[in-house]
């Protein structure tokens, strides 16, 4: 080979080579292996998990575990009008539980894109386990809309919203409300009416997820330290992280027994005292992050239950959720229930 072909030939190579490295970030971000400049999974960012999909199954497609196309255009539809806070069936009660109109709900507007019909799955019927004896002997008692009974609410009171609660004091009023947790920020974290937005922040030995609603963040070091003694307890639990492949497995303990071990907006299970959550943080692609969590509580549901959302990549900021102040829902709370009192004596 006379060296002008040497010369053409390596060239040749020197631009393949110049084209796979150039394709490399491209082929990462497909695989959803995106890396930080250490190596681990990177799954920094602002994540927005609104999804129509409920997280139970509807009781009405029983087995159903997937939608067609002309079922989920149905569905979602259903799903819109239900929730609709600009609707004024019901009478006066009720328009005054909405709360705000439609405007300032942000729950979305479509499903998942596999078409499931609930975030939950596992077990396959889609649904919440049922209650232990244990747990369901602490449930409280719900009032009815008109007066008719009696709400019966034990101190401490965890849900993060309540409806019908006495609220004799600020004690009784839901945790949200109160502006100690947010109504799906978790932990789990949940789709909810509004703020559905959160950050990650990384290093080598710590993971932060900081939610926007009631700005939660939750530093979880992955250096393989042992939980906290089991007398000290918190609202957002205990968690310790590690790596599994390109997952982000986090495992927290150690939750208050002054929330539930579960929590949707407007009911709580059971204590968390027992509760032992597993969540996983898998970068599905560059905007796509798969969010899976697993509620193990022997104490409180009869089987353990497993829901995975889907959370897209946002170019928009996050912003204080400034929860206490110029809020005066508390004495609007306050003096509505005296209210009531009144119109019951």
């Amino acid at each position: 080979m006379n060296c002008l072909s040497r010369r053409k030939r390596m060239a040749t190579h020197a631009a393949v080579l110049v084209v796979l490295f150039a394709a490399l970030p491209l082929m990462a971000q497909e695989a959803g292996t995106l890396q930080t400049s250490w190596g681990d999974p990177d799954l920094s960012g602002i994540w927005d998990y609104r999804t129509l999909t409920p997280l139970e199954r509807p009781t009405q497609l029983s087995e159903q575990a997937v939608l067609s196309d002309e079922e989920a255009a149905e569905f979602r539809q259903q799903i819109i009008q239900a929730g609709s806070a600009d609707r004024r069936d019901g009478g006066a009660d009720s328009d005054i539980e909405r709360a705000y109109n439609d405007f300032w709900y942000d729950w979305g507007n479509s499903l998942t894109d596999d078409k499931r019909t609930s975030l939950i799955v596992d077990p396959s019927d889609g649904r919440i386990p049922a209650l232990t004896d244990e747990a369901q002997a602490i449930q409280p008692v719900r009032a009815g809309m008109d007066g008719s009974q009696a709400a019966e609410w034990n101190r401490p009171v965890r849900e993060r919203v309540v409806f019908g609660s006495p609220a004799h004091g600020p004690e009784d009023v839901g945790l949200s409300e109160r502006c100690i947790l947010g109504f799906g920020s978790g932990p789990p974290i949940l789709p909810s009416a509004y703020n559905n937005n959160l950050q990650i922040f990384q290093t080598e030995d710590h993971v932060v997820v900081l939610t926007e609603l009631i700005h939660d963040a939750r530093v979880i070091p992955l250096d393989g330290r042992n939980h906290l003694p089991g007398t000290i307890r918190q609202w957002l639990g205990d968690s310790r992280g590690h790596w599994d492949g390109n997952t982000l497995v986090v495992e927290t303990t150690n939750f208050t027994d002054k929330t539930g071990s579960f929590n949707t907006v407007t009911d709580a299970f059971g204590t968390a005292k027992n509760l032992r959550l597993i969540e996983r943080f898998r970068r599905i692609d560059n905007g796509t992050l798969s969010y899976e969590f697993t509620i193990n509580d022997p104490a409180t549901f009869t089987a353990a239950f497993t829901a995975v959302i889907p959370m897209n990549r946002s170019e928009a900021v996050i912003y204080e959720y400034a929860c206490h102040e110029g809020n005066y829902g508390m004495e609007g709370l306050l003096s509505g229930a005296r209210a009531v009192e009144k119109k019951l004596d």
